[in-house]
């Protein structure tokens, strides 16, 4: 795997750490493929905090995932950028057919751990060939999953994406997360994926010029730390990882954003 692509270890670590604590969410698979792909992290990207934030990002899409696919059953769930998650088996909502979408190198090592079905598909997708769009199935509607992906797209690459989905389906909602511009240049210096050899991600200030002429419109800014996740750490670890990852400071750096076309 390039170095991108590595990255996708630093969330699976952090979903197989708060499993076996019994905290935020439950990941029997991210649990099994971490003990099997044994890959090694260092410093930050493998501290509890970047641990327990993973973790809560990961509920938080869950639970809009499953929100979207109980207000529209039909649609299909597309989950671009899926790396080694299971959000396909921890969403417990009746999807229609859901398409985990990544790199080919990614999606053979996916491919050792997860069984396609007729519910269930992968398919390779580089996110900045929008002309592969057109290969996803065609549905009335679609739930779009970008999670931890948009920062490794400039702002061009990511409006291209984000018009090419719109164009393949008439209604789309979509969960995104984005660095600033200012968390981007943060990141040089603090961003645990600078442990896996990144060297350049990109971060977004307007939105909406990001969605320029994409016919989207964004709908919700979301916290990727809900007080009711937060609480469920001991107080001791609470203090501290409100202090990191909560608040203005936090949200200067990282937002959330949900998107929606019709």
């Amino acid at each position: 795997m390039n170095e991108v692509n590595k990255t996708l270890y630093i969330p699976l670590y952090g979903k197989s750490f708060v499993s076996r604590q019994g905290l935020i969410l439950r990941d029997a698979k991210a649990e099994e493929i971490w003990d099997s792909e044994s890959f090694e992290l260092k410093g930050k990207s493998k501290s509890k905090w970047l641990a327990y934030n993973m973790a809560m990002r990961a509920r938080v899409f869950d639970d809009w995932t499953g929100r979207q696919i109980t207000d529209a059953p039909d649609a299909v769930v597309i989950h671009i950028g899926c790396g080694l998650d299971s959000r396909c088996l921890r969403v417990t909502q009746d999807y229609r057919l859901w398409i985990d979408c990544d790199l080919p190198d990614v999606l053979t090592v996916r491919r050792q751990y997860y069984q396609e079905d007729s519910r269930y598909r992968m398919m390779e997708l580089d996110a900045t060939d929008t002309g592969r769009i057109s290969e996803l199935p065609d549905s009335g509607s679609a739930i779009i999953v970008m999670e931890g992906l948009s920062m490794y797209l400039t702002n061009v690459q990511l409006n291209m994406l984000l018009t090419a989905l719109h164009r393949k389906y008439r209604s789309i909602h979509i969960l995104m997360d984005v660095y600033t511009v200012f968390g981007a240049k943060a990141t040089k210096f603090k961003n645990p994926v600078n442990d896996v050899g990144v060297s350049e991600v990109y971060g977004v200030d307007d939105i909406d010029t990001v969605l320029t002429g994409s016919g989207l419109r964004m709908t919700a800014e979301h916290s990727f730390t809900p007080p009711d996740l937060v609480d469920e750490l001991d107080p001791s670890d609470r203090r501290i990882f409100k202090m990191l990852f909560t608040g203005k400071t936090y949200r200067k750096i990282y937002r959330l954003y949900e998107l929606c076309g019709e």
